[in-house]
């Protein structure tokens, strides 16, 4: 999915300047799409000149002026198709995982101090998307019941890295590595091919 699509979304319940839509990419949307603040005022850019939005400058008193970004109808139209067409589940990129899968090679103290961190991330993300959802849980309109649906995922998410995390900083711990190191690897290559086993 592109950003504009994204900003679109955000756009499409009224109109907001710039700084709106980054403040909202960052406190709302920010478990399931992240953003740069300036890949997002450059792709208003973008959208203004495709007259997907339509900008504004709207005077302040004592400050500088605002630019206000405000869908047109060919942006809504745009959102109306991309709805339609079918959406593919994205591939997991996490160098994290990739430092893993070549352990061997890997600075164990300091993947089991980042691997804490993560915990320590996840667990503070799970505590944050759950004060939202009690936020939303009276909501009764489609858009409260939309996200509601999409901060579910977040927050089952969330949950399910801390218990990984948990998990694999036991089975790392240095205790539980003397058999680990005594065993001969299975490698299973990148392409998950036929298995083979290797003396390390």
């Amino acid at each position: 999915m592109s950003l504009k699509y994204a900003i679109l979304v955000c756009l499409s319940d009224g109109p907001k300047s710039g700084y709106d839509i980054a403040k909202q990419f960052d406190e709302k949307t920010g478990f399931f799409w992240r953003a740069r603040h300036s890949q997002i005022y450059r792709e208003l850019g973008k959208m203004k000149d495709n007259d997907l939005a339509r900008a504004e400058e709207v005077e302040q008193s004592g400050k500088p002026n605002r630019i206000v970004f405000t869908i047109t109808e060919a942006g809504r139209t745009a959102l109306l198709q991309w709805s339609r067409e079918p959406s593919e589940p994205q591939v997991l990129k996490d160098d994290f995982l990739v430092q893993l899968y070549g352990i061997e090679s890997i600075d164990l103290d300091a993947l089991r101090r980042n691997l804490l961190l993560r915990l320590e991330r996840h667990q503070d993300r799970h505590a944050e998307y759950l004060v939202k959802q009690k936020l939303l849980e009276n909501g009764n309109s489609l858009g409260d019941l939309g996200r509601q649906l999409a901060l579910d995922v977040g927050i089952r998410w969330e949950h399910e890295w801390m218990d990984w995390c948990t998990k694999a900083l036991e089975k790392l711990h240095p205790d539980a590595l003397a058999d680990a190191r005594a065993t001969p690897t299975n490698i299973i290559p990148m392409d998950m091919g036929e298995t083979r086993n290797a003396e390390r």
